[in-house]
């Protein structure tokens, strides 16, 4: 009896270990490695919005239509180094022939428009659900948060058009009501959330006067934040919640399904120590289960988050307080 055994966007997972999307499962070879490791599921390196709209206006001017964003034309052109669509859903295929365990599709998305018809695609290549990677930079002091939320609604109504299997989205915290926000991209259909999105950060070469690349990979400490949402959101939205960010032993996947996740996605830890830290995850899991007594996951998710602990504000305190942080 498999005692790891968890539901995820509907999907029977062998393990709550999914390697998330990187530069790591971009390749048969990889997801074949993943697999024997232990992952429960594989969410596929993204493929980008721009990639599908210039898949889109090569069709569109092959018919000499007019392309319905011609200020774009030159932008898409540098993306041709790219996986074009066509090649994304060969991947997807070839991925399902591959391995057995479920095949999550990605893309990274900022905007509906006619690009989510190839959704469609995307399913019946064989994937078993669609990541959806979606963030806007609220940078703009012209648009409003309604705004920007109504571009997320709008990508999920469009996806939900074309596609019957499970969505889930990869979101950031930057929201003005994040659980409120949540919650309502629950009610329109959404089946899982995967907290959080890792982004491009950029830094500054002080020498070169160049900007650069920072923290490109997570660190171990930064799971506190999607421990605190999964905690709080564990029971009260419908939705899955996978979480995403510094999750990079047993001990700290064992802390989110405490919390209330469903699954926990790698995908910096995936680089070093490598595809066995995903072995080893497991096998910290079940020792933890077998010390405790619990005979499956479903057993102790959520045991520790907001609605079941005796003190649930702990989850809700944003100052310091030296009685609780032993600091001044």
């Amino acid at each position: 009896m498999n005692i790891l055994k968890t539901k995820y966007l509907g999907l029977e997972l062998k393990s709550p270990i999914i390697a998330g999307s990187c530069g790591m499962t971009n390749s048969i070879e990889h997801l074949v490695e993943l697999e024997k490791a232990g992952a429960g599921a594989i969410v596929l390196k993204s493929i980008f919005e721009e990639q599908i709209i210039n898949e889109i206006s090569q069709n569109i001017m092959e018919q000499n239509l007019d392309f319905m964003y011609p200020e774009a034309i030159d932008y898409i052109a540098n993306y041709t180094e790219m996986y074009k669509l066509e090649e994304y859903i060969a991947f997807i295929r070839e991925a399902k022939k591959s391995v057995a365990i479920p095949i999550i599709a990605s893309i990274n998305c900022s905007s509906a428009g006619e690009w989510t018809k190839y959704a469609k695609k995307i399913q019946d290549a064989g994937a078993d659900a669609i990541e959806l990677n979606i963030f806007v930079l609220p940078a703009n002091v012209k648009i409003t948060s309604d705004q920007y939320e109504n571009q997320y609604f709008a990508i999920v109504d469009s996806i939900k058009k074309h596609v019957s299997i499970p969505i889930a989205v990869k979101t950031s915290v930057y929201f003005s009501a994040f659980a409120k926000m949540i919650e309502k991209l629950s009610w329109s259909g959404v089946n899982g959330f995967v907290m959080f999105n890792r982004f491009y950060s950029p830094d500054i070469d002080i020498e070169n006067f160049k900007i650069t690349s920072a923290n490109v990979f997570s660190k171990g400490d930064e799971y506190t934040l999607p421990l605190r949402w999964t905690a709080i959101l564990h029971d009260v939205i419908k939705s899955d919640i996978c979480a995403s960010t510094g999750i990079h032993d047993g001990e700290t996947a064992i802390k989110m399904i405490l919390a209330g996740a469903n699954a926990v996605q790698v995908a910096s830890a995936l680089y070093k120590p490598g595809f066995q830290v995903i072995t080893d995850m497991n096998n910290t899991i079940e020792n933890w289960m077998e010390r405790h007594n619990y005979k499956s996951v479903e057993e102790f998710r959520g045991k520790m988050s907001y609605k079941n602990i005796e003190n649930p504000s702990a989850y809700q305190r944003i100052q310091f307080m030296k009685y609780f942080s032993g600091i001044e």
